[in-house]
């Protein structure tokens, strides 16, 4: 790798994410803006968003390294995420829209109660923390190994980036750097795809290799029990589409559409996560492939506990133009930004608005509202942030090694246990406030059992879903039991999220021309700095053609966006102007009625 030029292409890509957190500051205008971007953001802003944040840098670590040994079965990860996409976009992402809410507690505690959204508030924000440590800790760990660079370097540069764009801009900020990212990450993908079909000969050679080196087995969709020490079966294939699903169905993952205008855009919105989803199921599986069969040597000669794990990297340094290694590093530290940021945010949101409230009871103060709550909102996301960070350092230094496994032991053991009563409340209205928790204790029960002896990975699924969903539904009969004032609760939270959002009037006038402006003036520029590396010296027609699509590719983008943002605006003020009768146009009020009630202190 060239190391100057790709520093150069890292620097500039990280200040150009600060440089959306400034920007897009000035749309804050409250908690509602900070958080959920005030429920304005456009269908391929938070589909985008909804993309980069359902995967981390693992993608192209640890499952490329699944993919390096057993080929498509690692394709089921990622169709399955695919499927839960499908399914917000047919059914739940408007419901999930239509909940009308900041955080993910605050559903919760409509559904069930204080008692549950507390417990679901302090759990989420822990586990939020592990997991941001986690991603910053395995990328830190892989493209120091990978492509050179200080870890601690690594951990504190992407840290304090992701930290000052989160902190400035707020959602706005960490939606807007999603879809940057996106926008960077899509067409390298491609790239290094089509190159390493291309080395291979395209399909016909891939299949031939394949073959050649006795590897058709090894890249089946789905493998004997007895391969892999009973992973990539069709049943494990089974286990992983349901988890998946459900994962991407239940109230906790509805924080991905908070932001989205309404109902529709929703959908739309989901629609555009899972066309990108199946495309990278496939494109970011074959480089791993291809590196089996060509670069099996410098893959095993590098410094990982498992150097299968950097067969994705490899490839790319083998195939890609020099001046386009940085950028390759940029799409890598993107898919840890991505989930990073929006964990930050969804974090602090969670301890602003439903832990905080809390504490203020706990010693007789009144919780701050309004501006001053957006403050205490930006003061939180610092915190956190400065805690991930060092947590990270901590693990890096192995001072914390056995810390951090027990943080994953418990997300492991507590993962599937609190989805499936958050998937279950949606449908099921007749249980009392206490079921969801209920169904969190008694299935955290065979889920440790599972992990202390071992349990295969489908055994574990089926297990923990099949008891969670009965002891949730074991519930039901003591809901004659509890109060009207709850049943009426419940009944309205149902009422709610099946009631059509009216943009208009919940939330008043968009801001759509300004969306697609700043994030395609943002595009067009990221695409014009790309160009420049063809200027490098020292290339071959064929590295400056692949230079030039990634910069056509983002540039391009962002020329449809300035386009359709610039017609939107034309569309706006003739819309705006007074009508011919003499009378005032309507305006408005762009603050939600949602918005008041919350910062009121009300239950939505």
């Amino acid at each position: 790798m060239a190391h100057l030029q790709a520093y150069i292409v890292i620097a500039v890509y990280l200040l150009l994410m600060i440089a959306i957190g400034l920007v897009m500051r000035h749309l804050n205008r409250d908690a509602s803006d900070y958080f959920r971007s005030g429920c304005k953001g456009t269908w391929w802003l938070v589909g985008a968003s909804a993309f980069m944040g359902a995967f981390s840098a693992w993608t192209f670590s640890g499952a490329a390294g699944a993919a390096y040994e057993s080929g498509w079965a690692v394709t089921t990860i990622y169709l399955a995420n695919t499927l839960g996409f499908v399914i917000n976009a047919i059914w739940l992402g408007p419901w999930f829209r239509q909940m009308r809410a900041i955080t993910v507690p605050q559903v919760i505690e409509q559904r069930f109660g204080r008692t549950t959204q507390q417990f679901y508030a302090w759990i989420n924000v822990l586990l939020g923390l592990i997991y941001a440590a986690l991603w910053l800790f395995g990328l830190a760990i892989f493209v120091s190994a990978v492509f050179g660079l200080p870890i601690r370097g690594v951990v504190i540069a992407v840290g304090l980036v992701v930290l000052i764009y989160s902190v400035a801009g707020g959602s706005w900020a960490v939606m807007s750097s999603d879809f940057l990212q996106a926008l960077v990450l899509v067409p390298i993908t491609l790239l290094v795809g089509y190159l390493a079909l291309a080395a291979v000969g395209g399909w016909d050679g891939f299949i031939t290799r394949a073959n050649d080196a006795d590897l058709a087995g090894d890249f089946a969709l789905f493998n004997d029990a007895d391969d892999f020490a009973g992973k990539y079966t069709l049943i494990w294939a089974g286990a992983m589409c349901l988890k998946n699903i459900i994962g991407y169905n239940t109230i906790n993952s509805s924080v991905r559409y908070f932001s989205v205008k309404d109902g529709r855009e929703a959908s739309k919105a989901a629609w555009l996560g899972a066309g990108l989803m199946s495309v990278g199921a496939i494109v970011w599986i074959i480089p791993p492939m291809v590196g089996r069969m060509l670069y099996a040597d410098q893959i095993g000669a590098i410094d990982l506990p498992k150097p299968a794990e950097s067969a994705y990297a490899i490839v790319s340094i083998q195939l890609l133009p020099p001046t386009l290694i940085g950028l390759m590093v940029v799409a890598m530290l993107s898919a840890t930004m991505s989930s990073m940021d929006t964990g930050l945010n969804r974090n602090a949101a969670i301890f602003t608005h439903d832990i905080y409230p809390t504490i203020c009871r706990w010693f007789g103060r009144t919780p701050v509202t309004g501006a001053e709550l957006l403050r205490r909102g930006q003061l939180f996301t610092l915190a956190f942030g400065i805690i991930i960070i060092l947590m990270t350092l901590y693990f890096v230094n192995g001072e914390g090694k056995g810390v951090f496994e027990h943080m994953l032991t418990l997300g492991a053991v507590l993962a599937l246990p609190l989805a499936v009563p958050m998937l279950l409340a949606m449908f099921v209205r007749r249980c009392p406030g206490w079921a969801a928790m209920f169904s969190v204790a008694v299935a955290a029960v065979p889920s440790s059992i599972g992990l202390l002896n071992n349990w295969q990975f489908e055994t574990q699924v089926f297990v923990n879903i099949s008891v969670g969903t009965m002891a949730y539904l074991a519930t039901i009969p003591f809901w004659r039991f509890e109060s009207l004032n709850y049943q009426k609760q419940v009944d309205a939270f149902f009422d709610q999220m099946h009631r059509p959002v009216d943009f208009a009037r919940e939330v008043g006038k968009g801001n759509d021309a300004r969306q697609l402006l700043t994030l395609g003036w943002f595009a067009a520029i990221t695409g014009m700095l790309i160009s420049l590396l063809i200027f490098m010296p020292n290339q071959t027609v064929a590295d400056r053609l692949s230079i030039l699509f990634v910069a056509v590719f983002v540039a391009g983008v962002g020329g449809l966006l300035i386009w359709v943002g610039r017609r939107r605006n034309a569309i706006d003020r003739r819309s705006s102007m007074k009508p011919v009768d003499g009378s005032d146009p309507i305006e408005l009020d762009q603050t939600s009625e949602v918005d008041h009630v919350v910062e009121r202190g009300g239950s939505l």
